[in-house]
C-alpha cells in the first residue's frame, strides 16, 4: 500500500500543472493565453478568500464570458485595467503587480499558501497539483461515503524533500450555518492525516477551538468517517474533512 501511494505522488512530480482553480484556470487561458496562478483570484493561493478580482469574476457569474464583463474595471485600484494587467501577465488581483512590473506572481515558489508552509518546515519545493475530478473518481468517492462534484476540484500540494513526496496538504472551504472559513488538512505520504488546522475562522471563531480535528488526525484519507449531522459545526467539520480526504485517495492512490 505505501508503496503504492509514494509510487502516484512521485509519478504526479513530473507532470504538467495548470496552478489555479481547475475550470476557472482553463476559462482564464483561454481568454489570455496562459495559465494563471491562483492569486488572480485568492489573496494567499488556491482555496483562501477571494481578492477583488476574484469578487469581481464571481459577481459576473464566473463564466468565460466573466473575464470580458470586468475587462475594463480596476480590481486592485492600481490604475490599470483587469483587462490590460491580465493580457500583459500581470495579476488583476495585485496592486503589486502591474503592467510596467509584473513582479513574481506566476512563480511557482510564490504560489504556496504560507497555511500550507507552515505544516511542513524546512521544505523548500513543493508540486501544486490541480485536483480534476473524472467520473469514475467522482463513483470511487461515492464507495468511500463521500459525493464529490466539480465543486470540490481544487489543488494539492505536494511538498518534496530530498527528491521524495513528503506527503500532501489541501485547503478546503467549510461553511457553518451559512458561514465560511477554511482548513488546511496535511497528510503523511502514505496518506495518512497529520495536521488539520483552521483559519480565516472569524466568521465562526467557534471552529478555531473545536476538539474535532484531534480526533481525526491519524486517520487514513480513505476510512474518515461522514458526517451524521451536517447542519452542526462538528457536522460541517467532519463532512468538509471526509470530502477533502476522499478527493485526495480518488485523485493520488489508482483504483
Amino acid at each position: 500500500m505505501q508503496r503504492i501511494v509514494v509510487a502516484a505522488l512521485i509519478y504526479l512530480l513530473g507532470q504538467t500543472i495548470a496552478l489555479a482553480e481547475p475550470s476557472f484556470a482553463r476559462m482564464y487561458k483561454g481568454a489570455y493565453g496562459y495559465a494563471p496562478s491562483c492569486n488572480a483570484c485568492h489573496k494567499d493561493g488556491g482555496g483562501t478568500p477571494l481578492n477583488h478580482y476574484g469578487e469581481q469574476f464571481k459577481d459576473a457569474g464566473m463564466k468565460a464570458a466573466s473575464f470580458a464583463a470586468i475587462a475594463k474595471l480596476d480590481a486592485d485600484a492600481d490604475g490599470a485595467a483587469n483587462g490590460d494587467e491580465a493580457a500583459a501577465k500581470a495579476n488583476p488581483g495585485a496592486s503589486s503587480s502591474t503592467p510596467a512590473s509584473k513582479g513574481e506572481w506566476l512563480d511557482t515558489a510564490n504560489l504556496i499558501p504560507k497555511e500550507v508552509q507552515k505544516l511542513f518546515p524546512g521544505v523548500r519545493s513543493y508540486l501544486p497539483k490541480d485536483a480534476i475530478l473524472t467520473e469514475s473518481e467522482i463513483e470511487r468517492a461515492k464507495a468511500l461515503g463521500a459525493t464529490l462534484s466539480a465543486d470540490d476540484e481544487n489543488t494539492i500540494y505536494i511538498p518534496v524533500q530530498d527528491k521524495k513526496a513528503a506527503g500532501t496538504a489541501i485547503i478546503v472551504p467549510a461553511v457553518y450555518e451559512g458561514k465560511q472559513f477554511f482548513l488546511v488538512i496535511a497528510t503523511d505520504p502514505k496518506l495518512n492525516i497529520t495536521h488539520i488546522e483552521p483559519f480565516n475562522t472569524k466568521h465562526v471563531p467557534a471552529a478555531e477551538k473545536s476538539a474535532l480535528y484531534k480526533t481525526l488526525v491519524g486517520k487514513a484519507v480513505k476510512d474518515l468517517p461522514a458526517a451524521e449531522d451536517a447542519s452542526t459545526l462538528e457536522g460541517a467539520i467532519t463532512d468538509t474533512v471526509k470530502r477533502a480526504g476522499s478527493l485526495l485517495y480518488v485523485r493520488l492512490k489508482k483504483g
